[in-house]
């Protein structure tokens, strides 16, 4: 899955050389089939159909004006439940005109409950954000929003105290009073720059490599609930809401992975009603 992912970073990046970057500031809104997103289609799903109506089975929620372009939250939530059956297996979040489109993959299994996932995203200019699933019988959806935001990822980040020192650290948490055999939202907090390489220095007048969080591993009682591969369009100090089903008592474990190949854990006890 990970020489996947790369893939789909390399074809994304030919595709930028394709399509040049343009500001549309100035435009109150853009052809939802634009250039750029015709592109990352064929990158990314070649000449698989896509239905426009994703909001069958999944809606995506986020602001049409950003207040702060760095951090716009973006809610997806399913609308089937997650069943040995038939399930969402992945969802694609894509923010078209970013640098880098491809802001996430999630990976999701019946474990799940519900396909429910919210995060914090960087907006360079206007765009869409997009929504792609796909299902375990092979169906693959679409919904999107168009969201008015700009300088999402060359924004500085917020240095937090300690610095480097709190590089890492991770939170799980779970709603309260969760109940066997029924979904549990959890939240997973990574304290992490997701340094996109986009920021200048204002002192050496250079820019700093790329550092970002870009493989996530949560399971429980050992089985796998979600894995995610994500980009510098994830926000600083990534944020995700996310469900799984507990059947007894037991462990939920979260793992990320950052680019310079560091490694970060933290786990929590479970013990459903």
């Amino acid at each position: 899955m990970r020489s996947m992912y790369r893939k789909f970073r390399i074809r994304i990046a030919a595709i930028i050389v394709l399509v040049p970057m343009l500001s549309f500031a100035a435009e109150p809104n853009l052809p939802p089939d634009s250039p750029m997103w015709q592109k990352l289609r064929v990158g990314l799903f070649q000449d698989r159909s896509i239905s426009d109506d994703g909001d069958q089975l999944i809606t995506l929620t986020a602001p049409q004006r950003a207040q702060d372009a760095a951090v716009v939250p973006v809610s997806i939530k399913s609308l089937i439940p997650q069943t040995p059956q038939r399930y969402i297996k992945t969802i694609h979040l894509i923010v078209d005109d970013n640098p880098a489109p491809l802001a996430a993959v999630f990976h999701l299994t019946p474990a799940s409950g519900l396909a429910d996932i919210e995060t914090r995203v960087r907006v360079e200019q206007y765009t869409y954000v997009r929504a792609i699933v796909e299902t375990s019988d092979g169906e693959l959806a679409m919904t999107k929003a168009y969201v008015k935001a700009s300088g999402g990822c060359s924004a500085p980040a917020n240095r937090a105290p300690g610095g480097d020192d709190n590089l890492g650290k991770m939170k799980l948490m779970v709603q309260d009073n969760p109940q066997l055999n029924q979904p549990v939202m959890a939240q997973l907090m990574i304290r992490h720059p997701n340094a996109s390489g986009m920021v200048m220095d204002q002192a050496t007048r250079l820019y700093a490599p790329p550092h970002y969080v870009r493989r996530l591993e949560v399971a429980f009682a050992g089985k796998p609930v979600m894995t995610a591969d994500v980009d510098f369009g994830i926000s600083e100090n990534p944020n995700f809401r996310f469900y799984f089903t507990p059947q007894a008592e037991g462990t939920l474990t979260a793992r990320a992975q950052d680019t310079n190949d560091l490694v970060f854990n933290t786990s929590l006890e479970v013990m459903p009603e």
